[in-house]
């Protein structure tokens, strides 16, 4: 993985909708939800800033953004900005309007853009966030993290503030349409310096980078460990033995 320039990123939309989002939703959703927010003072204020999450609902990246002292971009499926009509534009405007930033989700070179568009983000002085499960838990444990969090933090020399959600999941349920009013907790940790794991181009320094901030998510948490990434296990007698042989890093 070679640290190669990539262009600058627009820094977060500030148009009305996003006014109207951090400015009346943020509060009405905090007196409804009541949700108990911790350690925000963890979160510096300028500066590029990884916030690094567990994942349990698709309202996460909405609680992140609320609860968060400073405004924050996300990746988010390209589908939400791309879809046509009235319901089209209104997701593009909705997404946009809250920090999300499109992209094609994917393995090989789509992957790696991800990451690209990460370290524009941040390379503008601003704020991520980032799930380094790679998606959300469906079984509410807490799985293995890719090492992309570590690559963006060790490429650009961001802080890492880890991220520990309790209770989002029951929230919107997988399969539900409409949210519920539950109680939710975030937890922001203390900020992790990674860069004395090494270099972003070591394979080593990245994955030990990588369970450092796992460690920090579960002791937020406080979810059981799955041990594994969250994806389908390989398919076929010849696949599994390639993935146990040849170990590929997940990004």
């Amino acid at each position: 993985m070679e640290a190669e320039a990539v262009p600058a990123a627009p820094a977060v939309q500030q148009g009305p909708l996003y006014r109207v989002v951090r400015g009346v939703l943020r509060p009405v959703v905090r007196t409804v939800y009541r949700p108990t927010i911790t350690g925000a003072e963890h979160v510096p204020m300028h500066g590029p800033v990884i916030l690094a999450s567990n994942h349990l609902s698709f309202v996460d990246s909405i609680v992140i953004p609320l609860a968060s002292p400073r405004p924050v971009q996300f990746l988010a499926k390209s589908h939400y900005f791309t879809g046509t009509g009235v319901k089209g534009a209104i997701s593009r405007t909705f997404f946009g309007a809250i920090g999300a930033v499109s992209v094609e989700r994917g393995a090989g070179a789509q992957a790696q853009e991800a990451l690209d568009q990460g370290r524009r983000i941040l390379d503008a002085g601003n704020a991520f966030a980032i799930y380094p499960e790679g998606t959300r838990s469906l079984d509410g444990r807490l799985y293995r993290g890719r090492t992309g969090v570590a690559w963006l933090a060790l490429t650009t020399g961001a802080i890492v503030v880890p991220v520990g959600l309790v209770g989002t999941e029951e929230i919107q349920p997988v399969g539900s349409k409409l949210p519920r009013v539950r109680p939710v907790t975030v937890r922001f940790g203390e900020p992790l310096d990674l860069s004395r794991h090494g270099t972003a181009t070591s394979g080593r320094a990245r994955r030990a980078a990588t369970d450092e901030v796992m460690a920090a998510i579960h002791a937020l948490s406080g979810q059981e460990l799955a041990g594994r990434y969250n994806e389908t296990p390989p398919q076929g007698t010849f696949a599994k033995i390639a993935d146990r042989v040849v170990p590929r890093e997940r990004i």
